[in-house]
């Protein structure tokens, strides 16, 4: 596997700071969060030790992920304005440094859980890893407008790893769990790649908004927010949660179903199609935090 070539100046020495954002910090807040809530949803009792190990392996590999990303993307990043700064594209750091640390944390994270853990959660979390690298970021990304919609699965998987790691087993919570932040995926970041869409085109990604135009991308938005609230709802009718998480999650899935609404209704140039577009993409990171905190609470409280 090789990422293409990279025009970029030699690589100044690179600090703590260089490696850290190789990890994408923010995206990984997301992720162990997602997992933490999988693993302390589980109707189990697990020590703190293995609790916090299985999280931070949880985080290491989101962070291998990331590293290895941008190893194989630095072609493209040099090209779009959000992306210009990171390490590779910026000169920081060159590419054999951030292949070896990417690789480095991947394995160190899936032996570490496999050893201290148990090997569902090792084997979930390989896959995961192994999913965006090759899946989304080698095969999907440069090749198809769906690249975000399959390579989705890479980011809902840690609520399955964090039930693992505290049960051993996967059940139908988890699963529910997993299709939601699969379906969330597609929304949230077509309604960030709607506003950023001159960067994909600058950088010849094809992503939906720059193949299909901005209309097409926004009543795809509103129609994976459907399925998504669907899956939302559900464990609630299916008893596998209690009125405190039904109730929370019919309100908050029915506010993004309306402002994905209001984005598929945007015009094409229009001034408020912007603002409706950053609405959602804003509102979504709040949803599944909320969604994620508020199933924790739910089976905490009322268990």
């Amino acid at each position: 596997m090789s990422s293409p070539a990279v025009p970029m100046s030699p690589a100044l020495p690179a600090d703590w700071r260089d490696f850290l954002a190789l990890t994408k910090p923010r995206v990984m807040t997301l992720v162990v969060f997602t997992g933490l809530c999988g693993l302390l949803a589980a109707p189990v009792h697990i020590h703190p030790v293995i609790a916090f190990t299985a999280i931070l392996c949880i985080a290491i590999g989101a962070g291998a992920s990331g590293a290895l990303n941008m190893w194989y993307e630095a072609d493209l990043d040099v090209h779009m304005k959000r992306t210009q700064n990171r390490p590779l594209p910026a000169g920081r750091m060159d590419r054999q440094s951030a292949l070896h640390f990417g690789v480095a944390l991947a394995v160190g994270s899936v032996l570490t859980m496999g050893l201290a853990v148990n090997l569902l959660a090792a084997a979930i979390l390989a896959v995961s890893i192994l999913f965006y690298v090759l899946v989304y970021t080698v095969w999907l990304k440069r090749r198809t407008p769906q690249n975000i919609v399959i390579g989705g699965a890479a980011g809902a998987f840690p609520p399955l790893i964090g039930w693992a790691a505290a049960t051993g087993q996967i059940s139908l919570l988890p699963v529910l769990l997993f299709a939601l932040v699969f379906l969330w995926t597609p929304p949230h970041f077509w309604a960030l790649s709607l506003f950023v869409r001159s960067d994909y085109a600058a950088a010849g990604v094809p992503m939906l908004p720059v193949v299909a135009g901005a209309g097409a991308t926004r009543r795809q938005v509103f129609l994976y927010s459907l399925p998504m609230a669907a899956a939302a709802i559900l464990p609630w009718p299916l008893g596998l949660t209690n009125i405190l998480y039904g109730v929370a999650s019919i309100l908050l899935s029915g506010w993004f179903v309306l402002l994905a609404a209001r984005v598929a209704r945007s015009r094409e140039a229009d001034q408020a199609a912007m603002k409706a577009e950053r609405a959602l993409f804003k509102y979504s990171v709040l949803y599944l935090f909320a969604i994620f905190g508020i199933l924790v609470a739910d089976r905490v409280l009322l268990a």
